[in-house]
């Protein structure tokens, strides 16, 4: 167990003294043109298109609960009336 714990040790030592620069993906690091920004662009905008979509969604229910709503005060308000007359 004090072996395992001393590797572990010695792994995170030699991770925090490595150069930063190792670390670094392409966008961090400054090349715009690599491989791996343009697939991390592609990502990013996926994911914000499935954002979207779920919002847009939701706008779409929220929309169609006001409008039936709405419609349904109206036929209320009108039956209301022909039952006073």
């Amino acid at each position: 167990m004090k072996r395992a714990r001393n590797i572990l040790m010695a792994l995170a030592l030699l991770a925090a003294i490595s150069p930063s620069s190792l670390f670094a993906c392409a966008a961090c690091y400054g090349r715009t043109d690599s491989p791996l920004a343009s697939a991390m662009n592609f990502g990013i905008l996926t994911l914000l298109g499935v954002v979207l979509c779920v919002l847009s969604v939701f706008l779409v229910c929220f929309v169609h609960i006001v409008r039936k709503g709405e419609a349904m005060h109206k036929e209320a308000e009108k039956r209301m009336e022909e039952l006073d007359l």
